[in-house]
């Protein structure tokens, strides 16, 4: 008996990457599955929309959603709700990763082997750029990472949270999809909200996904501020699912800001600073001669750059955003087949 698998691709302006990446998602068909493909486009204007649709003529799988709300949270729960009531399985991918190979069969055979109602996967940064080497490696690092599991980690099992792959729809719609609030951290949000009705999440080591960095410190800036205003939101809703790692990143930013204001008074205060550039020249000189590259010296710019943006936006997340704690009685499951207009 074959499985019924929706395959969603959020895009927003990829014409560079969406047919290799398609291409890849495809090339291996499987008789055990019977995949549906909807590429959920946010207003591309690069070309995307036509790639898809001349693709999707010569695949009766590929099928172009418009997604008038842009975001990929979403993209992702529009294609379920037209396409959901179809498919057993639902798969999310990115229209600018690289995927090992059969990957979405790969996926519903973890599905099935450890009865799980949702299977995460690693993230391998891989840099072309210097710049992006640097903020790669970094990544892929302690000091990128914090220790997260789905990240740098070796070790499949049982997790709390990782890298979003695949969901027994039933579950992905019983908590209703993603809030679509949020323009980042919607994936941790979702599987605390998950985790709360009873749904287990597996982190398959083996199948790790590829992801191409920012190109420039301002990108990276603006990517890890969302981050941390998104998971400022998470975790006044779900207090549990705050980590010491993530505590640290705002307390590090807050003592250094207080020590360069009372440095006239107490100057041995920039110690705290200094130790932790310090820290991330260790670090990155070490990535240098691991890498055998001096852009591994670029890491202290990009970890730098990253721990203050991720900092800064979730304490904006605090100011900005109103939260209230979520519980089990709140979740509203997702329905089938929208109406006109909705998203």
């Amino acid at each position: 008996m074959s499985t019924r698998a929706l395959l969603v691709i959020p895009s927003l302006n990829e014409a560079a990457h969406i047919t290799g990446v398609l291409n890849q998602l495809l090339a291996t068909p499987s008789a055990s599955l019977r995949l549906q493909v909807v590429v959920a486009d946010g207003g591309s204007e690069d070309g995307t929309c036509q790639l898809v649709s001349q693709l999707a003529r010569r695949d009766p799988r590929v099928r172009l959603l418009h997604n008038s709300a842009r975001i990929q949270s979403a993209g992702v729960n529009l294609a379920v709700r037209r396409y959901g009531e179809d498919n057993d399985v639902l798969i999310r991918c990115d229209a600018h990763a690289q995927y090992p190979e059969n990957f979405c069969a790969r996926l519903v055979e973890t599905l099935e082997r450890t009865q799980a109602d949702a299977v995460v996967v690693p993230l391998d940064s891989r840099g072309e750029t210097p710049l992006q080497k640097a903020i790669a490696w970094v990544s892929n690092s302690p000091v990128g990472t914090g220790g997260s599991a789905h990240r740098a980690g070796t070790k499949s099992g049982f997790v709390d949270h990782g890298h979003h792959a695949a969901f027994r729809l039933r579950s992905f719609r019983s908590a209703g999809g993603y809030d679509q609030s949020f323009t980042h951290n919607e994936d941790a949000e979702l599987d605390c909200r998950q985790r709360a009705l009873g749904a287990r999440i597996y982190l398959d080591a083996e199948l790790r996904v590829g992801y191409s960095p920012r190109k420039t410190l301002a990108a990276l800036y603006r990517q890890y501020f969302k981050y941390g205003e998104g998971r400022s939101r998470t975790v006044r809703r779900h207090p549990h699912s705050l980590r010491l790692r993530q505590l640290a990143v705002p307390g590090h930013l807050a003592l250094s800001l207080m020590a360069v204001l009372v440095a006239p008074w107490l100057p041995w205060g920039l110690a705290w600073p200094a130790l932790y550039l310090a820290t991330l020249c260790v670090v990155c000189g070490k990535l240098a001669v691991e890498h055998r590259s001096p852009s591994g010296l670029l890491g202290v710019a990009a970890a730098a750059t990253m721990h203050t943006a991720w900092a800064v936006g979730f304490f904006v997340g605090l100011l900005a955003h109103r939260e209230r704690l979520w519980a089990r009685h709140m979740a509203v499951p997702l329905r089938l087949r929208p109406t006109t207009g909705e998203v």
